[in-house]
């Protein structure tokens, strides 16, 4: 007798059988005949039935142990599970599939390894994170058929899994925060319908792209991702988002949040028409035109409290009156040195004594001021000889000066509903969104550059870089004593990234004995990897 292992492909899977056989002679012929099938057995006691056909006996020695392969597992198995316990699985599909396990994984990798969905496949030699994905371990995953694929049913299911998550997180009369970002690209678009020119705020001029709006809660957390043509204004999106929420996801008395530049008072009248209140901050003409209207002082705006301020043509409109000492400063020192540049250019210009020609000498005083914003500040002239006399006003920097650091957080949601403190806070949680289109485009999930060429892929992988962004925020979340026990200056220690290279270090190593796999296991956490995983709520296999 003696112990056969049979391999066979089915339906592209690989299926091994390990059989017990024996050979006997009938009819002078060789033959061989199954006696049993114990496929079932573990690896260390198929090696120990192995041996002992063999004739072989007693225990292995320890020096026969060796280590076979090693992969990394903590990060990936850890952030699996967390997407698991946060229910995201479900809300991807209600039932397991294959599909749906390809797409956590896709998730999960851009939180631990970032690259392209190629590059993730291609690392299957180095992480268990395929294996956990129902893929036999040491095999290549296709790219085609477990992530291109996978990513187009992803997009499909889109409007669906974004209902659950604002089931989630949102309800009727809560807060929302809204804000847009837009990403860059390289290379060539030609067929697509986002990728396009437009206004940069990354400071990246010259480059197509496309815009990106994010919708979340009011504490950051992602519940809707839109993704624009790259020259859209911010502002034309926001009837559309409003119309999501209350249509699609059927909420009621929201109070949406957004940045000055994109609720004008046309947007802020659409979403009014909802039902929507809206809480936004004014512009710096448009603080002018109420202290104009003799509507606000500047006496009222202190640095230490706010002041509530009624608008004397709507009792329903309520500003908040604040100040930032700091801004204040830097605002005043920033006017300050940009005036003394325009001044020292001026100088050189006027003391010029040839005569030149009055066009040529006045398109550089202007070309000058388009540079540096101060124009209003400076009077100025070129006579017919090309001679540049100037002055500065003072009284109107003085004027200006007086609104330095002063900022109106505006809001047509009832008093009753939301208190002063709590709208302008609000409004400054808007930076929580900003904080998510770092996480998303630079920090830790690295969105660009974009191998895709089509925009349903574009869409896909933008909603699948958001979900990944969910994981992370929940898991921050989590984490937040151990940031909060952190050290500052060059006493700190951890971000979100070195958590995950703490977990990677977390392995899984076969044991092998005789070339045979007779165990994975996995490496013992220290103290801190330990403390990490308490913290996540998740516990090694």
């Amino acid at each position: 007798m003696y112990l056969e292992t049979i391999k066979s492909k089915r339906n592209g899977k690989i299926y091994v059988s390990h059989l017990v056989r024996e050979t006997f002679r009938e009819d002078g012929k060789i033959k061989h005949r199954t006696l049993s099938n114990v496929s079932k057995l573990p690896p260390a006691q198929l090696l120990a039935l192995k041996n002992s056909l063999k004739g072989k006996k007693g225990d292995f020695n320890l020096e026969d142990l060796r280590h076979g392969r090693s992969y990394e597992f903590g990060a990936s198995y850890v952030f699996m599970e967390l997407a698991k316990n946060l229910g995201l699985d479900k809300m991807i599909f209600s039932q397991k599939t294959q599909c749906r396990e390809d797409v956590l994984a896709m998730i999960v990798g851009r939180l631990v390894y970032q690259g392209s969905k190629l590059s993730l496949t291609n690392m299957y030699q180095d992480t268990f994170l395929w294996a956990l994905a129902g893929h036999e371990l040491g095999v290549r995953p296709d790219v085609e058929a477990h992530c291109y694929k996978p990513m187009d049913e992803l997009l499909e299911r889109k409007d669906k899994i974004e209902r659950k998550l604002s089931k989630k997180h949102l309800e009727d009369g809560c807060m929302v925060l809204y804000d847009m970002t837009n990403t860059w690209f390289e290379g060539k678009y030609e067929d697509s319908d986002l990728v396009a020119f437009g206004k940069p705020k990354g400071g990246k001029v010259g480059y197509k792209q496309i815009a990106i709006g994010l919708l979340t809660d009011k504490k950051g957390c992602p519940v809707g991702v839109e993704i624009f043509k790259g020259s859209t204004s911010d502002q034309t999106t926001v009837l559309g988002e409003v119309k999501k929420l209350s249509e699609k996801y059927g909420l009621k008395n929201l109070i949406f949040t957004g940045d000055r530049g994109m609720l004008t008072p046309k947007r802020i009248a659409e979403v009014n028409e909802i039902d929507y209140s809206t809480i936004t901050a004014l512009t710096h003409s448009q603080i002018k035109t109420l202290h104009e209207k003799d509507n606000i002082q500047m006496e009222l705006f202190d640095s230490r409290s706010i002041l509530e301020v009624m608008d004397d043509d709507n009792k329903n409109i309520r500003y908040m009156l604040c100040k930032n000492e700091n801004t204040m400063r830097d605002e005043n020192a920033t006017r300050r040195a940009l005036i003394a540049k325009i001044e020292k250019e001026l100088t050189q210009k006027s003391s010029v004594k040839q005569k030149r020609q009055r066009v040529r000498v006045a398109a550089s005083v202007g070309r000058l001021f388009e540079r540096c914003k101060v124009e209003k500040f400076f009077q100025w002239d070129v006579d017919d000889n090309g001679k540049l006399t100037w002055s500065l006003n003072e009284e109107k920097v003085k004027q200006e000066e007086k609104f330095d650091g002063c900022y109106i957080i505006r809001t047509d949601a009832p008093k009753e509903n939301i208190g002063k403190d709590e709208t302008v806070l609000a409004y400054r949680d808007l930076q929580k969104v900003e904080q998510a289109f770092r996480n998303l485009k630079t920090v830790s999930l690295e969105l660009r550059p974009m191998h895709h060429k089509t925009d349903e892929r574009l869409k896909s992988h933008i909603f699948l870089s958001t979900l990944a962004y969910y994981i992370q925020w929940n898991a921050t979340q989590l984490l937040k004593p151990l940031f909060d026990e952190d050290g500052k200056y060059k006493e700190k220690r951890w971000t979100f990234q070195h958590v995950v290279e703490r977990l990677k270090s977390i392995r899984i190593t076969e044991n092998l004995i005789d070339g045979v796999v007779v165990k994975k296991e996995v490496s013992q956490p220290d103290e801190e990897q330990q403390k990490i995983l308490n913290l996540l709520g998740v516990k090694l296999k």
